[in-house]
């Protein structure tokens, strides 16, 4: 019976002890993750051809030149057609920084699928045979010393337990020569692990790194031709200075210098602009509502009882022609109609008195004013800053000035890649250095604080759900569970792998919060923070923290023991990294067989949708609707960085084949999940070309150390000290291959080469024999990609048409009201016509501005006096 298992019987530990000891909780929760899985994978392939906006909603907004090929609306046939898209496709299409992301898939499951391979051929059989002794050798077992566990342990080999009982000490002398002899077998796999996962890196680096360099060698953009001064002392923050001091170094001309500036104030303002109008956008949305239902009340035959406009003073005479004008022309029309939405303005000392003014003509009124101000604002001077962004007129001028210091004094003229200009902060290039460093360290040490404490709520959480907690707040609950073996293994093996997997989810919301705050200058920055960011939380959390104690709440307290007694360490994590294999199972079984699909079938935006459309009003917020989900690498990539190490970590270990085989599964599954999502559902805004691969492979290499330790600790608690000692020189070897990584391969992912730079000037010959040179590094398809970027444009050149490194608050133009299904034609300024800097129209005059000081009203409380007076001939 469950019940006589000595896991019912709480001792404080098992309040929160994530493992499992059978087969059958594996069993539960592998049913669980298909139901899961296949519920939502069928759901998507019946929603997918339904609901082309979500699901094919990137695609439709593709530039048709991009060759994407279109996925078919049957049931599974959509699968074979995204199994064959091609890198160069994924390149040209979705760019470097999906291309990473998806290798990184692809090398995942070729790594694990060999790893399992020989975990099920070789290690299986050595573990079952062997290791099945441990708890006989004295060493640190993981099934304890109850008969029961001996029973079940031997029962598969044929053992009775009076026979093992028996013969306990005999075993022991005649096995330990045994025990020795199979240990060989974890050094060695331990050693082939590494050099099978160190081997893919390189490989794939150098794949990466040729693609990239062809890739941004090929192109010629305003981001590659541009980069970033910083550290410009006062008297140079001139244009003529700028040029003068880079052009003196003879390395290229200079196009433009774009000098950053405190344009704190006029950001400021054009933020209030866009209050405004989208409050006047939410008045003429319930207007046009009104209209509506009335409209229909009058065709069912229905019509309203008249009503006076004895609420239209003699003064607002002018404001009542107006409603006549917008509703059609009617002496009455505004009666049919139904009323405009009213406003209610507070004047006069202190704002005691208040008045109820039209909702339209205010906010219109308010607007034409912030216009003023808006355009009386850029024409103002501001206070320059110590940043300054240069255009070159060539991609390898700007590259030997990006990899150089230009000048002898520290800190001074400072130059670095600029990012893409619709990727930049611009509210980070004003504030001064000293201030975002201030914010960065204090939010990335607020981060590490609550990294470290987070686990503490988390073991109360799952405290609460776990079956000593029901045994004692729910007795009677718990009796019925024990006579209910799978809803009892669902309670004790898939809540907290839930809870975990939850709060893995909600914390990177709160990470990604802060990391907008740290002052970095550009998108992709924070992407790539987050993406550090949220990796160390998941593994501290869902790995470290429990492999040193296996409960949250005596974590600081098993530090210090070890601090005292460092003899502790091997035999503690021999002990409890192994007793969490099977949580660490559920956990990716989880994660890759029943989560994945959700993220495929995107159902958090199938969730907000209804949300989203119901507190929809403007025609604005309906365009929003259509518009692509954000992909966010900090999002997606720690989890599958986090199952990387868990696969690599546990792969030597008893259950490695088990974790290794479901680990696969996760990668290869979140291929075509994150595939699909990336070419044809969602957008990436961001441009890092590629540098989350640096990332990627630092932290699998922190996972190779991690289990370097973990197999010297589990060889140690065998009384293995020769084998152990044999593992260890891996973990200075890995240590120095993290330095020879930056060293050799970081700067191909920071720059661009200047021989892979495609010049128009160079010929065909010598382009050839760059080619014939890299002939035995390149691989066909490589090629392939290299033939398709000579002969059109890249992604980026695609999306920076028209770009300019300027704070779009002193360009964009100033958008009016959206009112009807079609937006709005853009109003140009009498200086922007003169300038030729847009097209006007015919029936679009220019805005024109009145004087201030003509206004009849005293402030923006009576802005309502000018409302009535303004001709609407121009709506």
């Amino acid at each position: 019976m469950l019940g006589d298992n000595k896991n019912d019987t709480c001792d404080g530990e098992d309040y929160i002890r994530p493992a499992s000891k059978t087969e059958r909780d594996l069993e539960v929760q592998l049913v669980l993750s298909l139901i899961l899985g296949i519920g939502a994978f069928i759901a998507f392939c019946i929603l997918r051809p339904r609901w082309p906006t979500l699901y094919a909603a990137r695609k439709r907004r593709l530039d048709p030149t991009i060759g994407l090929p279109p996925l078919t609306d049957s049931f599974f046939g959509w699968i074979p057609r995204l199994y064959k898209v091609t890198e160069e496709q994924i390149l040209a299409s979705a760019g470097l920084d999906a291309f990473v992301f998806l290798t990184f898939f692809k090398m995942a499951t070729r790594i694990f699928a060999i790893m399992t391979f020989f975990a099920f051929v070789v290690l299986w059989p050595i573990n079952y045979s062997y290791r099945n002794f441990q708890p006989l050798l004295g060493g640190n077992h993981t099934t304890g010393d109850d008969p029961d566990d001996w029973d079940d342990l031997y029962r598969p080999i044929g053992l009775p337990l009076g026979s093992v009982a028996m013969g306990l000490e005999d075993k022991i002398e005649k096995d330990k020569s045994r025990e020795r002899t199979f240990l060989w077998a974890y050094v060695f796999f331990t050693y082939f692990f590494v050099a099978l996962t160190i081997y893919f890196i390189n490989k794939e680096t150098f794949r990466i790194i040729g693609y990239r360099q062809d890739y941004l060698g090929s192109q010629s953009t305003l981001t590659d031709r541009t980069f970033r001064l910083t550290g410009v002392p006062t008297d140079f923050r001139t244009e003529a200075r700028i040029r003068a001091v880079i052009e003196k170094l003879r390395i290229g001309t200079v196009e433009t210098v774009s000098i950053c500036r405190n344009w704190k104030s006029l950001d400021k303002i054009v933020e209030e602009r866009h209050q405004i109008l989208h409050k006047l956008e939410l008045s003429w949305a319930r207007y046009r509502k009104q209209q509506l239902y009335t409209a229909a009340n009058a065709r069912n035959g229905r019509t309203d009882s008249p009503r006076n406009n004895s609420h239209i003073s003699e003064g607002d005479e002018e404001s009542g022609e107006n409603w006549r004008l917008l509703g059609g022309g009617s002496g009455q029309a505004h009666v049919s109609e139904g009323d405009r939405p009213q406003v209610s303005i507070r004047y006069g000392i202190f704002g005691l008195r208040s008045r109820k003014v039209d909702a339209i003509d205010y906010y219109e009124e308010k607007l034409r004013r912030i216009d003023e101000k808006v355009i009386e604002a850029r024409k103002k001077e501001y206070a320059t800053t110590d940043m300054v962004l240069v255009t070159m007129d060539s991609v390898a001028s700007c590259q030997l000035i990006v990899q150089a210091r230009i000048d002898p004094r520290p800190g001074r003229f400072l130059t670095k890649a600029a990012p893409s200009p619709s990727d930049i902060v611009w509210k980070n290039t004003y504030e001064p250095r000293g201030v975002r460093r201030i914010k960065a360290w204090t939010i990335t040490l607020f981060i590490t604080i609550l990294t470290l404490v987070w686990i503490f709520p988390t073991a109360f959480l799952a405290s609460w759900l776990s079956i000593c907690t029901i045994q004692k707040v729910l007795p009677s609950f718990s009796v019925w569970l024990k006579d209910h073996a799978i809803i009892h293994s669902l309670f004790q093996n898939g809540l907290p792998t839930l809870v975990v997997s939850l709060l893995n989810v909600a914390v990177p919301y709160l990470y990604e919060f802060l990391s907008n705050r740290q002052g970095m200058i550009s998108h992709g920055d924070v992407e790539l923070s987050l993406i550090s960011k949220n990796f160390f939380f998941t593994f501290f959390n869902t790995f470290f923290v429990f492999a040193v104690s296996r409960t949250g709440f005596d974590f600081w307290s098993v530090l210090q023991d070890f601090l005292k007694d460092t003899s502790k360490i091997p035999r503690a994590i021999a002990a409890d990294v192994e007793d969490l294999s099977v949580f660490y199972i559920n956990f990716i079984m989880l994660q890759g067989i029943g989560l994945m699909p959700f993220r495929i079938l995107e159902v958090g935006s199938v969730f907000l949708f209804p949300i989203n459309r119901f507190l929809a009003q403007t025609p604005r917020d309906y365009a929003a609707l259509k518009k692509p989900p954000l992909f966010q690498y900090g999002f997606y990539l720690p989890t599958s960085l986090l199952v990387f190490n868990l696969c690599v970590i546990y792969s030597v270990l008893r259950w490695g084949f088990a974790i290794l085989l479901f680990g696969t599964l996760y990668f290869s599954i979140g291929y075509f999940t994150f595939k699909h999502m990336l070419l044809y559902a969602m957008d990436q805004p961001q441009h890092a070309t590629g540098g989350a691969w640096q990332i990627i492979c630092y932290r699998i290499v922190i996972g190779l150390i991690v289990f370097e330790i973990v197999m010297v600790g589990q060889i140690a608690s065998l009384s293995a000290f020769v084998q152990s000692v044999a593992i260890m020189p891996l973990i200075p070897f890995s240590i120095w291959y993290s330095y020879y990584f930056k060293r050799r391969f970081v700067p191909l992912m920071k720059y661009i080469a200047l021989r892979a730079i495609k010049s128009d000037e160079g010929s065909d010959e010598d382009q050839a024999v760059v080619d014939d040179e890299e002939s035995d590094d390149a691989s066909p398809s490589r090629s392939r990609s290299r033939e398709m970027l000579r002969r059109g444009s890249t992604l980026d050149e695609l999306k920076e048409k028209g770009l300019t490194f300027t704070n779009p608050s002193l360009i964009d133009p100033l958008q009016q009201a959206w009112v009807y299904t079609d937006p709005p034609p853009i109003t140009m300024t009498d200086e922007e016509s003169e300038d030729g800097s847009g097209e006007g129209s015919e029936d679009q005059p220019t805005l024109v501005l009145p004087n201030a000081d003509s206004s009849l009203g005293i402030g923006e409380d009576n802005v309502w006096l000018n409302a009535a007076g303004r001709d609407r001939s121009t709506r």
